[in-house]
């Protein structure tokens, strides 16, 4: 009998892990105890449901024979979602990470990340050296996090509707109201702590040692970027998106084949 896989939708109920601060992250789990897990961490305004599920990657994983574990990034999905800055520095989201490994006793893990989940693992890579022995970084983003993002003008539209004239800070407004349950004031909480906490471009000269390959869209402003760091790993590699732009990059079959095939090796 062939092996029965989850419709392209399916999500499990989320089991919360309480991490330091006292929040709790929403995390999901399919496929065997026993086979290589890839953890999935998504981008910015998005979800575990969004990045992963919607766009087929736990279906093609679990056709590979894959664990896979995903979470809702604080701030986003089914975690709590705090308005304080202070709350999302950089560090915090990489101990986020920690914590649900140690939650899952995961010792070895593949990781992908998207966008702001790929900023993540940038150093997650490099401070989790021991336990993620491959990664895929898909639209890491060059400088801060957000670093495009007018606050003025999007707290301005989340608190009194002011139009947005910015086209970048627009766009991330619309992604933000894309996806059902998001909360514009924590998203925009999460910018502002990225800056407070003063996190800064992925540094090349810190690169991580392990297997990386790094995936940005043709149309994406951050391609030479991304391109850039790839070539600063010591094992990396770089794969173009062809025609996607940042926002619709995740639902790429190019990018899922070459990420699965990465992992394979």
């Amino acid at each position: 009998m062939a092996a029965a896989f989850p419709a392209l939708t399916d999500v499990p109920d989320p089991r919360f892990v309480m991490v330091g601060d006292g929040y709790r992250i929403a995390t999901y789990e399919w496929g065997p105890d026993d086979a290589t897990t890839v953890l999935l961490v998504h981008g910015f305004a998005s979800s575990a449901r969004d990045n992963w599920v919607n766009t087929g990657w736990v279906r093609d994983l679990l056709r590979a024979g894959y664990r896979v574990l995903a979470i809702d990034q604080r701030g986003h999905g089914l975690s709590d979602k705090p308005h304080e800055p202070a709350a999302y520095a950089l560090r915090t989201l990489v101990t986020d990470v920690e914590a649900v490994l140690d939650t899952y006793l995961a010792d070895r893990v593949y990781y992908v990340g998207y966008s702001l989940g790929a900023r993540v693992g940038w150093e997650v890579a490099q401070d989790l050296a021991v336990r993620v022995e491959r990664v895929v970084l898909g639209g890491v983003p060059d400088g801060v996090p957000l670093g495009r993002l007018d606050l003025d003008q999007a707290q301005a539209y989340a608190e009194h509707g002011t139009p947005v004239a910015d086209a970048a800070t627009q766009n991330y407004v619309t992604l933000a109201e894309r996806v059902e349950g998001n909360d514009l004031r924590a998203l925009l909480a999460i910018a502002g702590g990225m800056r407070i906490s003063g996190t800064v471009d992925p540094d090349p000269e810190h690169a991580p040692a392990q297997p990386v390959l790094l995936a940005t869209g043709t149309e994406d402003a951050i391609l030479e970027g991304s391109r850039s760091l790839a070539a600063a790993a010591p094992n990396g590699r770089f794969v173009e998106i062809p025609g996607r732009h940042h926002f619709n990059a995740p639902g790429s079959r190019v990018f899922r084949e070459s990420a699965l095939a990465f992992l394979a090796e």
